[in-house]
């Protein structure tokens, strides 16, 4: 069948011109029926065209269709590949973080590109006006719907997709590579059988010759990485010579790089005629690569490929690779998952990588499968070869993955406790019968119904139970003797930040401590349960003792690395030993250092928040604390903060006061100069107006007065307090747009002398706080 028969007005939307069998036989499902669909395919096999049949089913009935990508990587790629909607008219939109996020760009979007994550915090938040419109959609497509089965991230997707199901009952596409349960998840998206479809290996276009290889274990890991890499040359070989590829699937961004060039030398050594030096306009265009090693690889016939290249440099090694050029390529999991690269032989060099957040952890038996599905070149080969490179002791184990696939199971019970408090503090969950209820529509529960003795099924609803008692004593949740549940402030906050409740409840002992220091905020969030497996590896050690010379903590181990990035993230002077997991525990530390400032807003008071916003503006732009304040104008990055304080500017208000023309004295361009200026101008610069404060009183009198709060500038959220004799008289926290009025009582105590402080704090900016004192003798 032709693409222009089947959707004539769509037809400019597909990359080719005829359905193969397996979209065929799919086909009058997604177009003709308004049934939810779940359809399991092997790699390669075409299921991205039913993904796009479905949008375009939606496209038709005027409908929004919001596509679930498994990766952020393959976001972005969406959003280029499918510009040939936006030909046709209809607006792609890639929701990405919650500081770029569009909400109106996202209420226009025909297609809306996410992964689970961020559909989860949509959700949670679609009763505010800047998340609603994802109670607008229509069709909901889930590529690799087996993503199910993750450890990590599993049990997002899961909920994730029962509550959009309970917010607007979108239809349901549902898409996998091939599962043998296929029954149970077709069971709990409700999808009958006439549109549930298992599509086998004789669907496959290329077949796959897939086995094991092992390798003697040693006592030094690097020289094992070396001993599979000649194992993965040995398999490739033979592929290459004969004309074919080679793809080798390695743990990390630099081990991808270091084999590559590892291949290079090997692969000369042993005469394999592989590169394409004598191609003038490819060595022209290898020439336009950012990346140094990748440009010297490419001409010999190899290359790498992982998330830390630039688009281009990614985009051009796949058009190189497809056309023949790159023959051997080796690559992180990324291109496991969605961008279709296949080759002839496929290697998987590691079995494990290393997590930043979790040490050494076996790669997952979905990745292990994803990557084999790649071995095959349709219309190039006959048969594609895939081979894991594994100890020993491991060979069974991958044997029987290859020889049986792998069941999806729920992860959901991994993290029952904050799923759970995620759904009472949406307000989703309001009685006992409402948990029941929830729990039905999970993955969860028709996984325990289909495998009883494994998920324990008798015992499920006490268990859920148990977890919602839990819930009620540590303080997230409340329950009245009627049995009805609502989140307490805690638990909303929790939810609303997605913490761990061990996090959550460290925040809330951190906020309810007499005094706070920046050591106790950084400490908090290295020690974090979020934190409780990185692991901290012999060679880092020395690093991690030499930034925290001078530095008291309890932490040992991992949590004690956190905090040394941390540190050494504030004076952007990060060593080379913890290079490699500072950003992912950086990222990681800063929406925990954001969750923990709410923590102190709400629990303590606006001066703890205050503090952690610049603890937080510090480890975001590795900045001084003298510098902190400047982070918060737009265009003044963190080397122009640095600059500008060591210039002796210090806050916006220093900048203000200098002008556009000192500015481009300190060497910012015009241009530059006037929108930082514009920018700082638009933050609060609040004054505090004594007025006719005395400078005396009698004793045993007493008076009022009043102090006012002024701001010229642009307005925002501030806590005053008022001491006397550093005693708290009061504390207030509002918006500041002009003017706030703070009555002040003038009472002549026993005290001689009483030092009146008034404080400005900001909680959400990382502006110093605003202090004046005046002194009332006591006559």
């Amino acid at each position: 069948m032709k693409v222009v028969e089947a959707v004539p007005e769509f037809a400019d939307a597909f990359g080719f011109e005829e359905f193969n069998r397996m979209q065929r036989e799919a086909l009058p499902a997604i177009l003709e029926t308004d049934h939810n669909v779940v359809a399991s395919a092997p790699t390669a096999s075409g299921k991205t065209a039913l993904a796009e049949l479905a949008i375009c089913r939606t496209l038709r009935d005027e409908g929004t269709a919001l596509f679930i990508a498994p990766l952020r990587a393959l976001t972005t790629e969406k959003e280029s590949e499918w510009e040939r909607f936006e030909e046709l008219g209809y607006s792609v939109y890639v929701v990405t973080g919650e500081r770029d996020l569009n909400p109106r760009r996202a209420a226009r979007a025909d297609i809306l590109v996410m992964t689970p994550e961020k559909t989860d915090s949509a959700t949670r938040k679609h009763d505010s006006a800047r998340y609603s419109f994802i109670t607008d959609v229509d069709c909901v497509v889930i590529d690799e719907v087996h993503l199910l089965d993750s450890e990590t991230r599993g049990g997002v997707l899961e909920v994730t997709v029962s509550r959009m199901r309970r917010i607007c009952d979108p239809r349901i596409v549902a898409l996998s590579a091939t599962m043998p349960n296929i029954d149970d998840v077709a069971a709990w998206l409700d999808a009958p059988d006439e549109t549930t479809f298992e599509f086998g290996d004789d669907y496959r276009p290329v077949d796959l010759h897939a086995g094991v290889k092992t390798y003697t274990h040693g006592e030094n890991s690097f020289a094992d990485k070396y001993r599979r890499l000649y194992r993965a040359f040995d398999l490739a070989e033979p592929h290459i010579r004969d004309d074919g590829q080679a793809l080798v699937f390695v743990s990390s961004r630099q081990d991808a790089v270091r084999a590559a060039g590892k291949a290079r030398d090997e692969l000369a050594k042993r005469d394999v005629p592989i590169g394409a030096r004598g191609d003038y306009d490819f060595h022209n265009e290898a020439k336009e690569l950012a990346n140094d090693s990748l440009r010297k690889g490419v001409l010999d016939g190899v290359g790498f490929h992982h998330a830390g290249l630039s688009r281009e440099d990614r985009e051009a090694v796949e058009e190189w690779f497809k056309e023949g050029k790159i023959q051997l390529l080796f690559s992180t999991s990324t291109l496991a998952w969605g961008v279709n690269l296949p080759a002839r032989c496929v290697v998987i060099r590691d079995t494990k990588h290393h997590d930043p957040l979790e040490g050494e952890v076996d790669i997952s038996p979905l990745d292990i499968l994803q990557m084999l599905g790649r071995a095959g070149r349709p219309g190039y080969d006959d048969v594609g070869y895939g081979w894991v490179v594994c100890d020993h002791a491991d060979q069974n184990k991958y044997r029987r993955l290859l020889r049986e696939g792998k069941e999806i199971e729920s992860r959901l019970a991994e993290d029952l406790d904050s799923h759970l408090n995620a759904e009472i503090a949406m307000g989703t969950i309001r009685d006992l019968d409402d948990v029941l209820s929830w729990l039905e529509t999970t993955f969860y529960y028709r996984r325990a119904q289909s495998n009883p003795s494994a998920y324990d099924f008798e015992d499920l609803r006490s268990r859920v139970r148990d977890v919602l008692d839990r819930l009620v004593t540590r303080g997230f949740v409340e329950m009245n003797d009627d049995l009805a549940i609502d989140a307490t402030p805690l638990g909303r906050l929790t939810s609303k930040y997605y913490l761990r409740l061990g996090t959550a409840t460290r925040f809330a002992e951190v906020a309810n401590r007499d005094r706070i220091t920046a050591d106790d905020i950084l400490e908090a969030v290295a020690g974090a349960a979020d934190f409780r497996q990185v692991s901290a590896r012999q060679s880092e050690v020395d690093a991690i003792d030499s930034v925290l010379t001078g530095v008291s903590t309890s932490l040992d181990g991992g949590p004690r690395k956190v905090l040394a990035i941390l540190h050494a993230g504030m004076a952007n002077s990060t060593p080379s030993e913890l290079r490699s997991d500072a950003w992912v525990i950086r990222q990681n530390a800063l929406r925990l250092l954001s969750a923990l400032r709410e923590f102190l807003d709400t629990f303590a008071d606006a001066r703890a928040a205050n503090l952690a916003r610049r603890v937080e503006a510090r480890v975001d732009h590795g900045v001084s604390g003298e510098a902190a304040a400047l982070t918060a104008v737009d265009g003044i990055g963190p080397r122009r903060a640095r600059k500008l304080a060591t210039g002796g500017l210090a806050s916006p208000t220093d900048v203000v006061d200098a002008g556009v023309k000192e500015l481009t004295r300190a060497g910012l361009s015009q241009g530059v100069a006037e929108r930082v200026v514009k920018s700082a101008k638009n933050l609060p610069a609040p004054e505090i107006d004594w007025g006719a404060f005395p400078t005396t009183v009698t004793r045993g009198e007493s008076d009022m007065h009043e102090i006012r709060v002024t701001n010229t500038s642009g307005g925002g959220k501030v806590g005053i307090r008022v001491t006397v004799n550093s005693v708290e008289m009061s504390e207030k926290e509002c918006y500041l747009t002009d003017e706030v009025a703070v009555p002040v009582g003038v009472f002549g105590a026993t005290d001689d002398e009483l030092e009146f402080a008034v404080e400005v704090t900001f909680p959400d900016l990382p502006l110093l706080p605003i202090r004046e004192t005046r002194t009332v003798r006591v006559e």
